[in-house]
């Protein structure tokens, strides 16, 4: 693998649901953030992601993501498994992440924060709700605080 760049205009977002992943790409772009958006389906393609393996181990210029937004509730590998193996690394458990999910569960909001995630928020019901939820996640990120 070549070298490996921490800082990086890339958000990763696991969710494997095909709406959301295209109201969250719309309400990005609605707020004029720049960043490169990679979705992933599920937490073996997000690893295979950071592991740049599988189908993405031919990409140009690759460098791990600003920043993680992860769905809890996926096939395959789920948010809470996927959480705890980038805690693990040592290589990824600097990325910040934060949970982006429906599950309102305290049991779930307990369990990721013990696991080292960054923020949990429940996803909003409305589009204009998630355009005010990517603007503060933007904000918040990119302009505010400093990433590794």
């Amino acid at each position: 693998m070549s070298k490996v760049e921490y800082k990086s205009d890339v958000i990763l977002i696991a969710e494997d649901d095909e709406e959301d992943r295209m109201l969250m790409r719309e309400a990005f772009e609605e707020n004029k953030l720049l960043n490169k958006l990679q979705f992933v389906g599920d937490g073996e393609e997000l690893m295979d992601y950071l592991h740049n393996r599988g189908q993405y181990e031919e990409m140009e210029n690759f460098s791990l993501p600003s920043l993680i937004l992860l769905d809890l509730n996926m096939p395959r590998k789920d948010g809470r498994e996927t959480l705890k193996d980038l805690k693990s690394d040592p290589r990824f458990k600097r990325i910040p992440v934060v949970v982006l999910t429906t599950s309102k569960a305290e049991e779930d909001i307990l369990r990721t924060y013990d696991l080292g995630v960054s923020s949990y928020i429940t996803k909003p019901v409305t589009f204009q709700g998630l355009v005010e939820v990517t603007q503060a996640l933007g904000k918040y990120w990119f302009q505010i605080v400093q990433l590794p």
